[in-house]
């Protein structure tokens, strides 16, 4: 279960880090709506990440969290924000990928 509340906070670290892009890209009301989504994801996913190190290795979390995170962030960036897809940003995100999947597979909860 913890590896899930784990997994929910990475999305909600995409999600915030999401909500500053669309921020960047608006002004006004709008901005701002986008910056209160910014707070709240920030807050749900650092509750949740807390949570998982309650029982996961607080390193193996981490890594995992901010890994989830930056493979999120980049995907988004590529699929809405029209970011480059270069070969070697895939290349590395995938080695990312392998990395986050290796440390659930080495880690002893």
């Amino acid at each position: 279960m913890n590896w899930i509340i784990l997994i929910i906070a990475g999305f909600f670290e995409v999600a915030f880090a999401s909500c500053l892009g669309k921020a960047k890209e608006t002004s006004g009301i709008i901005s701002t709506y986008w910056m209160v989504g910014f707070f709240v994801c920030l807050s749900v996913s650092m509750l949740l990440l807390y949570k998982a190190t309650q029982v996961l290795p607080i390193g193996t979390a981490y890594a995992v969290w901010t890994g989830i995170g930056a493979v999120g962030t980049v995907l988004v960036g590529i699929f809405i924000f029209k970011e480059p897809a270069t070969f070697w940003r895939i290349f590395f995100l995938s080695t990312l990928i392998a990395s986050i999947i290796g440390l659930k597979f080495v880690s002893s909860h």
